[in-house]
């Protein structure tokens, strides 16, 4: 006796009917499991608030960001700002974060680029503020022209260009009255000798921008050419105005 000839003809058809939707619900259900490896469960459209938790411990523990002065809080802050910008079809570059955290000294390296997919940090180096923000802390930020303050928030990375500080990445602030007004204050990443490692230890601190992230001559071109064209980056402080108005984090 033939061992499909037990089973009822309906149920063989059920069964046939229902197999690529229990396989299906198998796959979800492990999709995001933390014994998988980060890459297979990153997928940005489904970053859940319970999914990007468990995805930001492990990135966090997986590139060492503890030892490199990242607190977690801000990349747990980062990434829910990356994921609504991602929801909403905003980003051409969905692997890629930048977070420059201006909570920290301008003698520390406070800029971080990671590829989310792949569980990399690709540069953690040192980054410029604006001169009116502040000496070797940013403390003061502001969206208005010609203010040489940094602007806080999430952005989206545009198109490169040659200027008056050379090869230079344009940046759309995504914030209203925040830093939404990036583009007309020409608020680009661009390089910087004041930027650089001989100037901090000659000075004792980073030079400062009009405003705009400013980054070492040494390795600008290949910062600019890996975030640029629809990347995210955050520009995080612990400034209760900001956090409390974010558009992006609140909205």
């Amino acid at each position: 006796m033939k061992f499909h000839s037990v089973l009822p003809k309906k149920l063989g058809l059920a069964l046939l009917f229902l197999a690529p939707v229990l396989i299906s619900g198998i796959i979800k259900a492990n999709r995001f499991s933390p014994v998988l490896p980060t890459a297979i469960y990153y997928m940005p459209g489904d970053f859940s608030a319970g999914v990007r938790k468990v995805f930001v411990n492990r990135l966090y523990d997986s590139i060492h960001l503890n030892e490199l002065g990242l607190q977690k809080d801000v990349l747990e802050l980062a990434m829910k700002g990356f994921s609504k910008l991602a929801n909403k079809g905003k980003l051409n570059r969905d692997s890629i974060l930048t977070i420059v955290d201006f909570s920290r000294s301008s003698r520390e390296k406070r800029m971080y680029v990671i590829d989310l997919k792949n569980t990399e940090l690709l540069f953690n180096i040192r980054v410029a503020h604006g001169k009116n923000s502040g000496m070797e802390y940013a403390h003061n930020f502001s969206n208005i022209a010609a203010s040489h303050k940094s602007s806080l928030g999430f952005y989206v990375t545009q198109n490169t260009y040659r200027g008056e500080n050379g090869y230079s990445l344009r940046l759309q602030g995504m914030e209203r009255n925040i830093n939404d007004k990036a583009l007309r204050r020409s608020i680009v990443i661009h390089g910087a000798g004041y930027a650089d490692d001989s100037f901090l230890q000659e000075k004792g601190m980073l030079g400062r921008s009009f405003g705009c992230p400013a980054i070492p001559m040494k390795n600008h071109k290949a910062i600019i050419d890996a975030i640029k064209e629809g990347s995210c980056l955050f520009i995080y402080s612990p400034n209760k105005k900001y956090l409390n108005l974010s558009t992006v984090l609140n909205g």
